[in-house]
């Protein structure tokens, strides 16, 4: 039954790239994409610390993207980016809490969830390769240094962080 949820949930999200039109600022194409590799990993089953770290990376792509969203409407306010960014980790973990995947004693790395520990490191390297990508951008004039630098840095940040966090991953157990 898990199996089956896991490939309707990429499944669905690989439907909805044909509803994207346009690409825009970290693209909602890279955001559904990111979407079924989560969907796919825990088909595959892929340790909960490399699928954490893409459940960050999801989160931080929709958190701005919702505020590039709220930004083009004027609906800007008071701690917007604080509030989304909650709102988009609250909706992502409290239900993986509540399924169980999050809390379990023995998925732990250094006394902490493998899930929430990739969230965290995916996160974090999402953050850094969108900023990097606008301090190169920057540095060049307005422009990007190659064609699709804005994706290939963050999906790039992320795969290495996978690395990485596999690679810990398998020397602490």
């Amino acid at each position: 039954m898990k199996r089956l949820a896991a490939v309707l949930s990429a499944l669905s999200a690989l439907a909805g790239l044909s509803l994207v039109t346009s690409a825009q600022a970290v693209c909602p194409v890279c955001t559904v994409a990111v979407g079924a590799g989560i969907g796919l990993s825990r088909w595959l089953g892929v340790d909960d610390i490399v699928t954490g770290v893409w459940v960050g990376g999801l989160i931080v792509s929709v958190t701005i993207w919702t505020l590039d969203w709220l930004g083009k409407k004027k609906l800007r306010f008071q701690g917007d980016q604080t509030s989304v960014a909650a709102l988009y980790y609250l909706f992502a973990l409290v239900p993986l809490w509540y399924s169980g995947l999050i809390g379990h004693p023995l998925n732990t790395l250094w006394g902490v969830d493998k899930l929430i520990l990739g969230t965290g490191a995916g996160s974090v390297a999402f953050v850094l390769a969108a900023r990097m990508h606008e301090v190169l951008k920057k540095k060049n004039g307005g422009k990007s240094y190659f064609p699709f630098q804005k994706v290939a840095l963050p999906v790039s940040a992320l795969a290495a962080t996978s690395l990485i966090a596999y690679l810990i991953k398998c020397v602490c157990v």
